[in-house]
């Protein structure tokens, strides 16, 4: 009697070790169907304009990696495919966060930036032909001027199709300007070299 109530108890246990063996095997998934997700609301530029639906997508995948780690796969399991969801709503929602910035860009305003970045681009080329004989690196100023030159007019054709990019664009090219009118200025504010120590 006390064998047969040993046998049934280790069938019992290894019964019970089976059924969680089942449920103990990580979401794979689940967490490549919330992965696929998630990188089409970043492809979608989720994080951008619906920053707050992507953030909240983040957070229940970031729960779901740590349950992961923890062997909390049941739980893992669910909120992969809740993160899955999130995702998905973060990429329904661009389209409205794409509208919703375009109405805050004013594309008189940009006109008027480009209007000064190109104001600002003749000065700085008219002080670039001015220091020209100091320039020790004019070949790097000339690739960065046709650079310049490119985007300048690539920001000024897209202002009226798409006004965001042209934002970004114009925005990034202030620097160049600020940057390069400093070290032409410092080039001509510094004192010519003698002649002899030239030919050295």
């Amino acid at each position: 009697m006390k064998r047969f109530l040993f046998f049934v108890s280790l069938i019992m246990t290894v019964m019970v070790a089976a059924v969680f063996s089942g449920c103990a095997n990580p979401p794979e998934a689940e967490k490549a169907a919330a992965k696929a997700a998630m990188d089409a609301a970043v492809s979608a530029e989720a994080p951008r304009y619906a920053s707050a639906d992507f953030k909240a997508a983040m957070k229940i995948w970031d729960a779901s990696e740590a349950q992961v780690k923890e062997k909390k796969y049941p739980e893992a399991k669910q909120n992969y495919i809740d993160a899955k969801a999130a995702f998905e709503k973060a990429s329904g929602a661009v389209a409205a966060g794409k509208k919703a910035v375009v109405g805050k860009v004013n594309t008189d305003e940009l006109k008027a930036a480009v209007a000064r970045l190109e104001e600002d681009w003749e000065n700085l080329q008219t002080l670039a032909r001015k220091v020209e004989a100091k320039l020790e690196k004019k070949k790097l100023w000339e690739i960065d001027a046709k650079t310049f030159s490119e985007r300048l007019k690539a920001a000024t054709d897209t202002i009226a199709t798409d006004p965001i990019s042209a934002k970004l664009k114009i925005d990034s090219l202030r620097p160049f300007i600020d940057s390069y009118t400093k070290i032409f200025k410092q080039i001509e504010a510094a004192p010519e070299k003698p002649q002899a120590a030239r030919k050295r």
